[in-house]
């Protein structure tokens, strides 16, 4: 079975690779690091990457027998959340955040993985929510070395204390 190891650290587009295969995954499965799944042709592959390493759409990873292998970010189910302004936006990313619950941050919107009881929580406060299909490539968090999404819970390891409401 072909295996990943490695993602190419290079910047996207810095040189030029011929594309030996495409992944498609949700992120969900972008996050896991030990996966086995299929190229975009069927082919079997093994994820055997280091731990903590997300991948991202676009990203280029090696497979064991030479071949670079681009990984897609397949279209998910996602609330499309956007405010009457600013204040209102950031105070929506506030409560998901409190709840730990990986986020995409655009220009002038959120997206979070379809979840009624969080759909409903962002119309009480006003929020326009829409549900659509689209990559889902939400926030890494804030500890470089520990992607939020990879280790939910790292911040009580950290001392860092939430009341729940």
């Amino acid at each position: 079975m072909l295996e990943i190891k490695a993602k190419l650290k290079a910047a996207r587009g810095a040189y030029r690779v011929k594309i030996g295969g495409q992944l498609r995954l949700p992120f969900e499965q972008r996050q896991k690091t030990r996966l086995r799944t299929a190229l975009l042709s069927g082919e079997e592959v093994a994820l055997l990457l280091p731990r903590g390493e997300i991948l991202r759409g676009g990203d280029l990873v090696t497979a064991s027998d030479g071949r670079v292998i681009e990984v897609l970010a397949a279209p998910e189910k996602l609330l499309h959340v956007e405010g009457t302004d600013a204040h209102a936006l950031a105070r929506a990313a506030y409560h998901l955040g409190n709840r730990h619950v990986p986020v995409e941050v655009g220009e002038s919107f959120l997206r979070l993985a379809e979840d009624h009881v969080l759909e409903g929580m962002l119309r009480k406060l006003g929020m326009k929510v829409s549900a659509i299909e689209a990559p889902f490539e939400p926030e890494s968090g804030a500890y470089a070395s520990e992607p939020a999404a990879a280790e939910p819970h790292h911040h009580h390891r950290r001392g860092h204390d939430h009341h729940q409401h």
